[in-house]
């Protein structure tokens, strides 16, 4: 039997952010994950640290567009149709965090996170000896019309309230920061403090490497129950091991509401398959990263290539693969960057979990106080893991969080 003070169950970049803050807090510390370090959607991100991302994608404008991307069943939101009526409960509470009310919530929560997380990821990173693997190239938002620019207004318009800075740009000014987009695109937006990691895969990893080089112990094994009774957590897998510790964190992903279903909470998270491809970093001179939101996919330069790769495909975690989804935005990527060679990449798909009000889940099991929350981030589990880390140390050691848990509580819904 392994016992520990703190078993954190998810070997992702939440997981691994939480098990060095707990580390570093004095905390005896194991992780298990049924596939070990990176093996989700930490490994298959785009890299950024997308602090200046604070609106929810549970929005009007996204309201606006849904139904002209649902169409297209290789567009930047897709249902296949074998997990549609499942998804029915789902887009309800999407659509109920639409409104204007729930938005304005969603934002002010979100903003508190991302400040907390920007502030500590470069203490985080020396702390951790990974400073070398930040850059700070920034984000370009590419437009393809007048229109589709005054529709991203309102939205210029929130980030600046929030004191976030950006500057909008003609054709000009973007060929001057990105050479080598094509024509089509007349004006877009640069958001300089939009950080990114050399490569998201790596960094997990080296979260690993300096977890495990302070005592810290990663079990590989597939977690089937949960069991709290009195002053501990009994964790049971798979093959037979058992598992006791005085707290747990949950942080597995798409794979968390099972877990949270045997401690009495349906939280209605959902998983997103996002794909990409991975192209030789020959490929394009790649000098900010770029997004194409109108087509819903992101060009990202990384350590190990040029990736291409979004969109929001929601269906679950059993469907197989529709590889044909990163063919299409790839083919875009060609037509949106001439000169691109897409030949020699590598195809990825991943589950991001996601919650129908775009935030996280973080805070105690109500029926399992024993039990930490700290999932559900959707896109953005890289750009708050140090954040969410935070928050979860504070609440194992019993002081109070940085931010208001209110609007991240496992019980809004």
């Amino acid at each position: 039997m392994v016992k520990s003070g703190v078993i954190i169950i998810g070997a992702g970049v939440i997981g691994l952010s939480a098990a060095v803050a707990l580390q570093a807090a004095g905390l005896q510390v194991a992780v298990i994950d049924r596939e070990g370090p990176a093996a989700g959607a930490s490994a298959g991100n785009a890299g950024a640290f997308a602090f200046t991302d604070i609106l929810p994608l549970a929005s009007p404008g996204i309201l606006k567009k849904a139904p002209r991307w649902l169409l297209d069943p290789l567009g930047p939101l897709s249902v296949p149709p074998a997990y549609a009526l499942r998804i029915v409960p789902w887009m309800y509470r999407f659509w109920k965090a639409c409104h204007s009310d729930r938005i304005a919530v969603a934002i002010a929560a979100q903003t508190a996170l991302m400040d907390l997380s920007k502030a500590g990821l470069e203490p985080f990173l020396q702390q951790t000896g990974l400073m070398s693997m930040l850059r700070k190239e920034g984000n370009l938002q590419l437009y393809e019309s007048d229109a589709e620019f005054r529709a991203s207004l309102p939205g210029w318009d929130a980030r600046e309230r929030h004191g976030i800075a950006f500057r909008h740009l003609d054709a000009d000014g973007m060929a001057a920061i990105q050479p080598g987009l094509s024509p089509r695109f007349t004006c877009g937006t640069f958001t300089p403090g939009w950080y990114s990691i050399a490569d998201p895969k790596l960094y997990t990893l080296a979260l690993a490497d300096h977890f495990r080089s302070r005592g810290g112990m990663i079990e590989t094994a597939d977690v089937q129950s949960l069991q709290p009774a009195g002053e501990t957590v009994t964790i049971l897998t798979a093959d037979g091991r058992r598992m006791e510790a005085a707290s747990v964190v949950l942080s597995a992903g798409a794979f968390s509401r099972r877990f949270a279903r045997m401690l009495g909470d349906d939280i209605p998270l959902e998983t997103e398959r996002g794909y990409n491809t991975t192209l030789p970093g020959s490929a394009f001179d790649i000098r900010t990263q770029l997004t194409f939101g109108g087509h819903g996919f992101m060009v990202t330069r990384l350590s190990t290539g040029i990736r291409v790769g979004g969109a929001v495909e929601l269906g679950g975690l059993k469907l197989p693969p529709d590889f044909r989804r990163a063919d299409a935005m790839l083919k875009k990527a060609a037509a949106f960057l001439p000169g691109l060679e897409t030949e020699g990449g590598t195809r990825w798909m991943g589950f991001r979990p996601s919650l129908p009000d775009s935030l996280p889940v973080i805070g105690r099991a109500p029926k399992a106080p024993r039990v930490v929350y700290a999932f559900g981030h959707g896109h953005l589990g890289l750009t708050q893991s140090v954040g969410t880390a935070q928050l979860v140390s504070e609440i194992l050691n019993g002081r109070s969080p940085a931010v208001d848990l209110a609007p991240f509580s496992p019980q809004r819904f």
